[in-house]
């Protein structure tokens, strides 16, 4: 009798944990609910990969541990009959081991995968296709193709009291940042006047942007389709509405798009001279004078 009563409740962590792997065979489970996808980018398969693995990992020893824990209540729990406290053990040295030694190999785990797969997203390719510069300024952004020498210049997001698809924002007023698909890509990252982070949500990495300091990030857009961008740094009163929005299209389309600008004028580049943080080595600023 009493090991049946044992087995329930073995098998009730067991099943519930069953039915959950079992269920999760959906796409967006199976890349840990992030967004976008495996091959929207040659990097975005690494970052999945370290997510989900990083996950399994986790929700075994979670498993483990609970498993142990109500092994634990169950076995040891006071009986009919009981009295007084249950004989006491101050410590255990094989068990103290184990869990001083295996969350140590856990935590220089991760640290190892996760500096591997950095460094690879990190690591400058050389000979970009498309080199572009990018401007975060409250509450907007501002595009320079350097390669082909022409710019858009961006404004802060124009909220709608409802859109036509239950949109907040005008989407068409977005700032758009044009990319080619499968062209080496440079984005070289700074700010006008405050922290900022430039985050393409798909793309699943973000970059600060330093005022008076330039930033890289090197990737080849794989999938051509509509991609939303925001600010992920609080930058003020409308840090909500610093959207943008990420276009990869075919290498034709893309050469139509430089083509529109050159069109309109949109010639040269945006340099740091429109910068509004005038208080940064180099610019000019008033230094502050210090009393001794």
């Amino acid at each position: 009798m009493r090991s049946n009563r044992r087995l329930r409740w073995v098998a009730i962590p067991v099943a519930l944990s069953l039915s959950g792997i079992l269920a999760g065979c959906t796409a967006e489970q199976q890349r840990g609910f992030l967004p976008g996808g495996p091959d929207v980018t040659n990097h975005t398969s690494e970052v999945i990969g370290l997510w989900v693995t990083s996950w399994i990992v986790l929700l075994i020893v979670g498993l483990i541990t609970w498993g142990l824990v109500i092994w634990a209540a169950v076995v040891y729990r006071r009986r009919k009959g009981h009295t007084g406290f249950p004989v006491q053990m101050r410590y255990n040295l094989p068990i103290e081991i184990f869990y001083t030694i295996v969350p140590l190999i856990l935590v220089l785990g991760f640290f190892a995968f996760t500096a591997r797969d950095q460094a690879s997203i990190e690591a400058d390719p050389g000979n970009p296709d498309v080199k572009i510069e990018v401007f975060g300024k409250r509450w907007a952004w501002d595009f320079n193709y350097l390669n082909e020498n022409v710019y858009s210049a961006g404004i802060q997001a124009q909220e709608l009291d409802e859109g036509p698809n239950g949109d907040s924002v005008d989407l068409d007023s977005l700032p758009e940042l044009v990319l080619p698909v499968n062209a080496k890509v440079q984005i070289d990252i700074e700010s006008r006047d405050v922290l900022h982070s430039f985050w393409i949500i798909d793309f699943l990495y973000k970059k600060d942007m330093v005022p008076g300091k330039t930033n890289h990030w090197y990737f080849v857009p794989t999938k051509e389709g509509v991609y939303q961008g925001k600010c992920a740094e609080l930058c003020g009163e409308y840090h909500s509405l610093m959207l943008f929005q990420v276009r990869v299209v075919s290498q034709a389309e893309y050469d139509e798009y430089i083509e529109s600008l050159k069109d309109a004028g949109q010639t040269g580049r945006l340099d740091a001279s429109y910068n509004t943080n005038t208080n940064l080595p180099g610019t000019g600023g008033r230094e502050v004078e210090h009393e001794e």
